[in-house]
């Protein structure tokens, strides 16, 4: 089991502790491993060294006892007595003191060891045997190294240190995230405004920036489906109540027919509007799922024409179309021709009779603007800001048999800000002039893209 899972299984609520426990282990970790590092380098490195000093100091004292005596060997161990400290020996293969005949064998290693160095008991012994077996060089003395609680200081300021960098740690990670916590528990309680207040360039930064990013569209989804839900309610009130009444009516009218066709208007006008609010689900709907590819504009605008025309013939208008469009759009092909032909269309249905409805198209590299005017009697400057919202009807623009069910420009615009364009409407004076702009994609990714494909 790594580090990193025995850290998420240690039973704590809070991540400062985590940290805390973290950190604890990290420092445990390289004490264990500096100390074996350590180790392994005094065995590879240092003491092969000291094992030849210690053959030196042999050969130098059996050297001087050959040559000046036991005289010459004494004079050679109180001089590295002196300058080592502690009491060093040269011994008899057996471990007896060549000076004065004292077994000093507890000195010597077990067999069959030839060298050994040993800290323990507050003393340090080291002791190394001739080539030829016949003598040993042994030494002893007091350890000079510190007590553990010499360290003791050193230990609180690791401590010290440690604390340190559990703060900061708090306060660089675990305070900003314990706040996007809390924002998202605002948030998840129904405060749609709640949003992480963050300048940091950092991961925490970017996570409280695509939180923001999605409070945003979900207020928005939110917002847009309760307003939805009320205006349907609204909507959906007055045929059901005319239809209820028109049931009645046709179980006692002496016209059977005229109560059934007054009943059949209704249930149009009820399917009409449970249709319009299909479709505006299906645009707000997930992106990822609806057919996108790349779309000819131009053969949309053709095809919406074709199909309105006659609905303008009908009302004595016709359609005068001006440019081309030559671009292609990244989009899915039947919410962009629901766009142009739910504006085709309502301009149309406003459109005073023996008219004209003017579309016309404009287009550059980077974009295309396609604008539909009809000469009517415009809408309010109050009303232009609401003319796309759901349900929302300009009743003084309304003869008696016009007007739908108030959803044409607002699917006309959800479908365009799916293709990331844009919708206005402003008065042209006389009429109404609607200008869709929907951005083309360029020669340079068309041609990419259709290497891809």
């Amino acid at each position: 089991m790594s580090l990193a899972e025995q850290i998420r299984g240690l039973p704590t609520k809070s991540l400062y502790v985590a940290v805390l426990l973290a950190m604890i282990i990290t420092l445990s970790l390289s004490y264990l491993g500096f100390q074996l590092i350590a180790n392994h380098v005094q065995r590879i490195e240092f003491d092969p060294t000291f094992d030849k000093f210690d053959e030196l100091q042999l050969e130098s004292a059996r050297t001087a006892l050959q040559h000046r005596g036991p005289e010459g060997l004494r004079e050679y161990l109180s001089s590295l007595d002196r300058i080592f400290g502690g009491n060093h020996y040269l011994l008899d293969a057996n471990g007896i003191d060549l000076l004065n005949g004292q077994s000093r064998s507890a000195l010597l290693p077990p067999s069959p060891g030839a060298t050994w160095r040993l800290r323990a008991h507050g003393r340090w012994i080291v002791a190394h045997r001739a080539p030829d077996g016949k003598n040993w060089f042994a030494a002893e003395g007091q350890s000079n190294f510190p007590h553990i609680w010499t360290f003791l200081p050193y230990y609180f300021l690791v401590i010290a240190a440690t604390g340190l960098l559990c703060w900061l740690a708090s306060v660089g990670v675990i305070s900003p995230t314990r706040r996007i916590a809390s924002t998202i528990a605002l948030f998840g309680q129904g405060d749609l405004s709640a949003r992480v207040l963050t300048r940091r360039k950092d991961e925490i930064g970017q996570l409280g920036r695509s939180f923001n990013q999605m409070a945003e569209r979900l207020e928005r989804l939110i917002v847009s489906e309760r307003r939805l839900l009320g205006d349907i309610s609204h909507e959906l009130r007055s045929p059901l109540a005319r239809l209820k009444f028109a049931v009645k009516l046709a179980r006692t009218s002496p016209d059977p027919k005229a109560a059934l066709d007054r009943i059949e208007r209704d249930v149009d006008r009820i399917t009409s509007l449970v249709a319009d609010i299909v479709e505006i689900t299906f645009i707000e709907g997930d992106p990822t799922v609806q057919d996108m590819g790349i779309v000819h504009a131009g053969e949309i605008i053709d095809e919406v024409v074709r199909d309105c025309a006659l609905e303008a013939e009908f009302r004595g208008c016709s359609i005068h179309v001006s440019g081309n469009l030559n671009g292609d759009v990244m989009g899915n092909r039947e919410l962009l021709r629901r766009a142009i032909e739910n504006v085709l269309r309502n301009g149309i249905r406003y459109a005073p009779m023996q008219s004209e409805i003017h579309l016309s198209i404009l287009e550059n590299e980077r974009e295309a603007k396609i604008a539909v005017r009809d000469f009517g009697p415009g809408v309010p400057e109050t009303a232009l800001a609401h003319l796309f919202d759901p349900f929302f009807r300009v009743e003084e623009a309304r003869d008696a048999n016009g007007g739908g069910s108030g959803m044409g420009l607002s699917i006309a615009k959800r479908a365009v800000q799916l293709h990331h364009g844009c919708i206005v409407a402003e008065n042209a004076q006389p009429g109404l002039r609607v200008l869709i702009t929907i951005p083309l994609i360029a020669k340079s990714n068309l041609e990419l893209t259709r290497a891809v494909v």
